[in-house]
C-alpha cells in the first residue's frame, strides 16, 4: 500500500506540522487496553484498530524500528494507574526521554483518571513528548493544546463514572425486583430459567435441616461444628466452574461454611441484595474484589421476604441472628469454661460492668471480680467476691423452678431425643442409599464395556471394587451406629427419664453432667444476675432477671477474712465483752455465741476458744499471765513488740503477722527466756505505718482460667 493510499484512509493526520526531526528519532510508543477480558475476547475489532495504529505512526514518518507497542494492560480498567504495569512503563520511558510520540485510539485508553492523565502530560511537557489519537497530534506544552487535552481527560473521567452510574442503577433496578441473578449457596440450585429451587437430592437437604435443628438444639456454631463431625456428615456442594459444574460433591464440615450458612437469609426464604457492599475507603486500587464490608443483618438494600424456597421461617432466622450475636463478646456469650454458673451473665450493681470470672487452687477456688475500674483507670477494683455462695442461691433458685415443670421437660427431652434419632437415622439411610447407587453404577458402566478392552475394564473394575468396599464400611458404621443409638426408645428408657424428672438435684450434681450443660440451663432461665456488695462486708444484695422479663430479690452471705468485716461486729463485740464481764471463760463464750446463733467469719460453722481468745487480746482484754510475765521479762531493744502486743496494737490477727515473719515482710529475732521462745519484731513509727498499708492493700488472686 502507497503512503498517500494509506493517508486517504487513516485518522485524521492534522498535527504533522508539530513533528521534529528529533521527534522522530525517539521512540513512538503505542498504548494498545481493552478494560476487561471480557471485551478482549468478544471485542476483538477494538483490539485490532488499535494495533493498527502502526501503521498511522508509520504515515507519520516514523520508522518500523522505532514503534514500540505496549499491550501489557490487556483486560485492565483505566481508572488507576495501580495495577497496570504498561500505562507505568510509558511514563517511565517518557521520563527518560526516550519516547517522542505517544499514541492511543482515544484518550480513554491512555486514562480514565484525571490524576493519572494530568500526570502523563506534566511528564510529556517536560519532555517535549507529543500525544496522539484518532483525532490528531496534540503537543502538551502547548496552551490550546493541552486545554483540549484536559477536556479530553475530563470528559474520559466523567464517562466512566456514568457507565458505572448506569449500570449500577440497572442492577438495583433488577435487584429490587428480585431477578437480579447472584450465587445460591449449597442445599439451592438454579435452574436454566432462572428460578432457585431447593437442591433436588434428597440427602442434600436433609442436611441443611439437620444444621438449623441442631443450632436450635446447641445454640453455638462449635456445637454445631462438632455434632457433624462426632455423627461423620458431609455438607453438600455443588461445583460452580470446571468440567464437573454443577456436579454434588461432599466435603467435611468447617466453621466458616456453618457461619455462612446460618447467616444467609436465603434460607429464611428471603432475597437480600446489598450483604456485602463496598466500603471506598477500604477498597484497594486495580483490585474490585476488595473493599468487601459484611452490613448488619436488617441493613441490607433489598430484602424480599417469602419470594424463595424456605427451609427455616424468618422469625427463627432473627432468632438465629440474635443467638449469633449474644455469643460474641458483645453479648452474655456462649457457655465458657470452669464451673462457675454465671460467666457472661454477671453484672455489677455499682458500675453496670460485667464480673469477670477467676479460678484459683487448680480451678476448684472461685471468685467473681469487677476489675473495670483497675483495667481501664488503674483504680481498685469495683467489688470482689468468691462465687460459692452466690453459685449455691442460683442452683436452688433453678431447682424451685424446674421442680414443678420436672415431667413436662422430661417428655419434651424424650421427644426430641427420639426426633435426633430418627433424623440421624435417615441420613444413615441416605447414605446407604446413595452408596449402593454407586455400586449399581459402576457395575453396569463395567458390564458396557468390551471384554477385550482391559484398558478401561481394569479401570472400571477398579472402580467397582472400592465403591463395594465404600458401602461395606458405610454398613459396618451404620450397624454401629444403631447399637450405640437405637432409633426407637425402650420403655426402660422412658422410665428412666421421668424417674430423673424427680431427681433434679441429683441429675445436676452427677459426674457425667458438664459444666456447659449447667451453665446452657442456667441461660435458658436467667438473662442476668446483678450483684452488689454491701461495703466490705459480708452481705450481698442479688437481683436476678429472669427469661421473660421476671425478677427476683435475695440476699447472700459471703465468707469473710475478718470479724471486723461482719456486718454485725458492733453487737458480736458488745455480747463478748459483755460475757467477758462477767468472767465467762473464751470457751464459755463460744459456746454460748454458738448458742444464740452468731456466725464467725470465713466459711466456719461455730465458734471456738481461739477466735473468741483472739478477739479479746486483740482489744486488751485477754492476755495470758504466763506469756505477760514472759514477755515482760525478755531483753528488748529500741521500739521492738511481741507477736500479741503488735497483733493488738494494728488490729491484725497474729497468724498474719506469723505469716508475714515466714514470708520476710517483718524483721523478726527470737530471745528465749525460761525455756520458753518469745518473738520479738522491730517495728519504729515508719514500719507501723508500713504494715497499716500492708494490711489494707487490695489482695490479688491467681487467674489460671480467667473468662471475661
Amino acid at each position: 500500500m502507497k503512503r498517500h493510499e494509506f493517508i486517504s484512509r487513516s485518522p485524521n493526520l492534522g498535527g504533522q506540522n508539530k513533528i521534529q526531526a528529533y521527534h522522530q528519532e525517539r521512540l513512538a510508543m503505542i498504548y494498545v487496553r481493552q478494560s476487561t477480558l471480557q471485551q478482549v475476547e468478544r471485542h476483538q475489532e477494538s483490539t485490532r484498530l488499535q494495533y493498527n495504529l502502526r501503521n498511522y505512526a508509520e504515515a507519520l514518518g516514523w520508522l518500523p524500528s522505532r514503534i514500540l507497542i505496549i499491550d501489557e494492560d490487556l483486560g485492565q480498567s483505566g481508572s488507576s494507574a495501580v495495577g497496570r504495569p504498561g500505562f507505568q512503563r510509558l511514563v517511565g520511558e517518557v521520563g527518560l526521554d526516550h519516547v517522542g510520540l505517544v499514541l492511543g485510539l482515544e484518550m480513554s485508553r491512555l486514562a480514565r483518571s484525571c490524576r493519572d492523565w494530568y500526570q502523563l502530560l506534566e511528564v510529556c511537557a517536560l519532555f517535549d513528548t507529543l500525544i496522539g489519537d484518532l483525532d490528531g497530534i496534540y503537543d502538551p506544552s502547548n496552551y490550546k493544546d493541552r486545554l483540549l487535552l484536559g477536556l479530553k481527560g475530563t470528559m474520559s473521567e466523567a464517562e466512566l463514572h456514568i457507565l458505572k452510574r448506569r449500570m449500577l442503577e440497572g442492577k438495583k433496578s433488577k435487584a429490587r425486583r428480585g431477578e437480579l441473578g447472584m450465587h445460591v449457596p449449597m442445599g439451592y440450585v438454579r435452574r436454566p430459567s432462572g428460578e432457585v429451587m431447593k437442591d433436588p437430592d434428597e440427602q442434600a437437604r436433609n442436611v441443611i435441616d439437620l444444621v438449623f435443628a441442631t443450632f436450635e438444639r446447641c445454640r453455638t456454631i462449635d456445637g454445631v461444628l462438632r455434632y457433624l463431625v462426632e455423627q461423620r456428615i458431609q455438607m453438600p456442594y455443588r461445583v460452580r466452574a470446571g468440567i464437573d459444574k454443577g456436579e454434588l460433591h461432599w466435603v467435611r464440615p468447617n466453621r466458616q461454611t456453618l457461619r455462612n450458612l446460618l447467616h444467609h437469609p436465603i434460607y429464611a426464604g428471603a432475597y437480600v441484595y446489598g450483604r456485602r457492599p463496598t466500603d471506598p475507603k477500604r477498597k484497594q486500587p486495580g483490585r474490585p474484589s476488595t473493599g468487601r464490608v459484611v452490613a448488619e443483618w436488617g441493613e441490607w438494600e433489598v430484602c424480599l421476604k417469602d419470594r424463595l424456597p424456605a427451609y427455616i421461617s424468618w422469625e427463627t432466622y432473627e432468632k438465629n441472628q440474635r443467638q449469633i450475636e449474644s455469643n460474641t463478646s458483645h453479648g452474655i456469650g456462649v457457655p465458657r469454661q470452669g464451673p462457675s454458673l454465671l460467666s457472661g451473665i454477671l453484672v455489677c450493681g455499682r458500675c453496670g460492668q460485667k464480673l469477670t470470672t477467676r479460678y484459683s487452687n487448680n480451678g476448684y477456688g472461685l471468685r467473681y471480680t469487677c476489675a473495670t475500674l483497675r483495667s481501664s483507670y488503674g483504680g481498685d477494683n469495683c467489688q470482689s467476691f468468691c462465687g460459692q455462695s452466690l453459685d449455691e442461691l442460683v442452683t436452688s433458685l433453678i431447682f424451685e423452678v424446674l421442680k414443678p415443670a420436672a415431667l413436662e421437660v422430661s417428655l419434651q427431652v424424650a421427644e426430641n431425643l427420639q426426633a435426633e434419632r430418627e433424623q440421624l437415622d435417615h441420613q444413615w439411610h441416605c447414605r446407604l442409599e446413595r452408596s449402593r447407587y454407586q455400586v449399581q453404577r459402576a457395575e453396569r458402566q463395567y458390564q458396557a464395556v468390551e471384554p477385550e478392552n482391559r484398558l478401561v475394564a481394569r479401570t472400571l473394575e477398579k472402580q467397582w471394587e472400592e465403591a463395594l468396599q465404600t458401602q461395606a464400611q458405610l454398613q459396618a458404621d451404620y450397624q454401629q451406629f444403631l447399637m450405640q443409638h437405637p432409633t426407637p426408645l425402650s420403655r426402660e428408657q422412658r422410665q428412666a427419664m421421668e424417674q430423673l424428672a424427680h431427681q433434679i438435684p441429683q441429675l445436676w450434681n452427677a459426674p457425667t453432667t458438664t459444666s456447659d450443660q449447667r451453665q446452657a440451663i442456667v441461660r435458658q432461665m436467667i438473662e442476668r444476675v446483678m450483684v452488689e456488695l454491701q461495703g466490705n462486708s459480708e452481705i450481698i444484695h442479688v437481683q436476678v432477671l429472669w427469661q421473660g422479663g421476671d425478677q427476683s430479690q435475695h440476699e447472700i452471705r459471703r465468707p469473710v477474712a475478718r470479724l471486723e468485716q461482719l456486718s454485725y461486729f458492733p453487737q458480736l463485740l458488745e455480747r463478748v465483752v459483755q460475757l467477758h464481764q462477767q468472767h465467762q471463760s473464751p470457751g464459755a463464750i463460744a459456746h454460748i455465741l454458738n448458742q444464740e446463733g452468731w456466725k464467725p467469719p470465713k466459711r466456719r460453722n461455730t465458734f471456738n476458744r481461739g477466735i473468741i481468745h483472739t478477739l479479746l487480746a486483740r482489744h486488751g482484754l485477754w492476755t495470758e499471765p504466763g506469756r505477760l510475765r514472759l514477755s515482760q521479762k525478755v531483753a528488748r531493744r529500741d521500739h521492738e513488740w511481741t507477736i500479741p502486743e503488735l497483733a493488738r496494737h494494728l488490729a491484725i490477727p497474729q497468724p498474719t503477722l506469723y505469716s508475714w515473719m515466714k514470708q520476710g515482710k517483718l524483721a523478726a529475732r527470737q530471745e528465749t527466756v525460761a525455756n520458753r521462745s518469745i518473738w520479738l519484731i522491730h517495728a519504729d513509727s515508719q514500719e507501723l505505718r508500713r504494715l497499716q498499708q500492708l494490711r489494707t492493700a487490695p489482695k490479688t488472686w491467681a487467674a489460671h482460667v480467667r473468662v471475661d
